[in-house]
C-alpha cells in the first residue's frame, strides 16, 4: 500500500479523472500501459526529465508496460507550451542527431532489458502515413477557441504577437500519439496539461476509451517560479554528464532548489529527506548530500563518494584535482576552441565567461580566447570544471 500511495503523491500535481479511479484501476490487478512522450529538442535529458522518468520507473517496478515515446515527428513542429514566440522548426537531420542516446540516458532509470522490458517508439511511424484528409478529420475533433484559450496564446494575442496555424497542429500530433500507442495512461509536467487531455478526449472519440492522465510537478525554484532546468539559461544537470561535473552542477544549485530536486530526482525515501533537511543545517553540507545521492543514482555509489572526495578536495581546499577530463586537440588550436571543446553549448556564452575572468590557464586568469593552447594546459572554467589539454 506504501508503495502505491508514493506512486499516486510523489512527484504528483494532478491524476484526471481522479486519483481516486486511478487507484481502483491499480488494485484491481490489471496491467496498464502507460507512456512518456519526450521531443528531442536537444541531445541530452536532464532531471526535469528525470521526475516523470522515475514515475515511470515505479509503475514499472510494478509489472506495468512503459513505452518511452520520442517525438522525433512532433520536435520538428515544436511544442509552443510556455512559449512566447514559435519555436524555430528543427530539420530530421537535427532531430536524429538529438535522439542518438536518449535510450542510452533514460536507461539510467527505465530498464530496456529482461522481464517487462521497457519498450521505445517513435511518432514519425504513424504521422508521416498521415495524409490531409486525415489531418482535417483530427482537426475537427477541436475548435478554435478551445486552441487560442491556451494562456501563452492569450499573452501572444495580448502582445500582438504572431500564432502560427502549425502551432494548433501540435496538441492535435501529441493527442494522436495515444490512439496510436492504445494506451492506458500518460505522464507528463503539468505544462503538457492541454496537450495531454487532448489526448484523453481522442482516446475516447475513437476508440471509446478512458485514459489516465498524469500531470507531475515542474522542477522550479520555490522561490522564483523559475525552471531549476533551463537549457536558454544553463545550469542543466543532464542525464549523461560526467560524475564531476554532475556533483559540481548539484553543488551550484540555489539552496532553494535542494527541496524539490530531491524529492522529484531521487529514490530517498521521503523521511530520509526530511532528516537530511534538518540534519545538516549548513547549505553547503545539505547539497553535499544530495549530490552524493544525484551521482549514485545516475552512475553508481563509487563513483560518488568518489565525485564528492575530489568536489570537497578541489573546492574546500582550493586543490587543483588530480584527474580531470582530457580535451585533445590539433597544434594551433584556440583557448576559445578548448572551451568549446569542453562543453560549452556556445561562442556567446565561452566569450561571457571570458569576460568575467571566469577561464584560468594554469591557474592565471586567460584574457586572449584566441591564444593558442599548448600541451598540458590546465584550464578551469566556471567555478567548478577543469580540463586538461592534449595536443595529437
Amino acid at each position: 500500500m506504501d508503495a502505491l500511495k508514493n506512486l499516486l503523491t510523489r512527484s504528483v500535481d494532478t491524476i484526471y479523472p481522479s486519483r481516486e479511479a486511478l487507484e481502483r484501476a491499480l488494485s484491481s490487478g490489471k496491467k496498464l500501459t502507460i507512456y512518456l512522450g519526450v521531443d528531442p529538442t536537444g541531445p541530452h535529458l536532464h532531471l526535469g526529465h528525470a521526475t516523470n522518468l522515475l514515475v515511470l520507473r515505479r509503475f514499472q517496478a510494478l509489472g506495468h508496460k512503459i513505452i518511452l515515446l520520442i517525438g522525433d515527428f512532433t520536435a520538428r513542429i515544436g511544442d509552443p507550451t510556455d512559449k512566447l514566440a514559435a519555436r524555430k522548426p528543427l530539420t530530421a537531420a537535427e532531430v536524429k542527431r538529438n535522439f542518438k542516446t536518449f535510450k542510452k540516458q533514460a536507461a539510467k532509470i527505465l530498464n530496456f532489458s529482461g522481464p517487462n522490458a521497457a519498450a521505445v517508439a517513435f511518432n514519425s511511424k504513424w504521422h508521416t502515413k498521415m495524409n490531409f484528409e486525415k489531418l482535417v478529420e483530427l482537426a475537427s475533433h477541436f475548435t478554435e477557441q478551445q486552441m487560442v484559450e491556451r494562456d501563452m496564446f492569450q499573452e501572444r494575442k495580448k502582445s500582438n504577437k504572431p500564432i502560427g496555424l502549425h502551432e494548433f497542429l501540435y496538441p492535435l500530433m501529441q493527442g494522436y500519439d495515444s490512439v496510436a500507442l492504445d494506451v492506458d495512461v500518460e505522464i507528463g509536467g503539468t505544462d503538457q496539461t492541454f496537450n495531454m487531455l487532448a489526448g484523453r478526449k481522442l482516446l475516447r472519440e475513437y476508440k471509446n476509451k478512458e485514459k489516465f492522465v498524469i500531470t507531475t510537478k515542474l522542477l522550479e525554484n520555490p522561490k522564483t517560479g523559475r525552471k531549476l532546468m533551463n537549457k536558454s539559461e544553463g545550469g542543466l544537470i543532464n542525464l549523461d554528464d560526467k560524475p564531476n561535473d554532475m556533483f559540481g552542477k548539484v553543488m551550484a544549485l540555489p539552496d532553494e532548489g535542494v527541496r524539490p530536486v530531491a524529492e522529484f530526482c531521487t529514490e530517498m525515501a521521503m523521511g530520509d529527506i526530511e532528516k537530511m533537511l534538518g540534519r545538516d543545517g549548513n547549505p553547503r553540507d545539505t547539497k553535499l548530500s544530495l549530490a552524493t545521492e544525484i551521482v549514485k543514482l545516475y552512475h553508481s555509489e563509487k563513483i560518488a563518494v568518489k565525485a564528492r572526495e575530489t568536489w570537497i578536495k578541489t573546492f574546500s581546499k582550493k586543490e587543483t584535482p588530480s584527474e580531470m577530463e582530457t580535451v585533445r586537440i590539433k597544434k594551433g588550436t584556440t583557448l576559445l576552441e578548448v572551451v568549446r571543446a569542453a562543453g560549452i553549448s556556445s561562442n556567446s556564452e565561452a566569450m561571457r565567461l571570458f569576460a568575467q575572468s571566469a577561464i584560468k590557464r594554469n591557474n592565471t586568469v586567460a584574457q586572449d580566447p584566441k591564444k593558442s593552447a599548448i600541451e598540458g594546459d590546465v584550464l578551469k572554467i566556471g567555478k567548478k570544471k577543469f580540463v586538461k589539454v592534449l595536443v595529437v
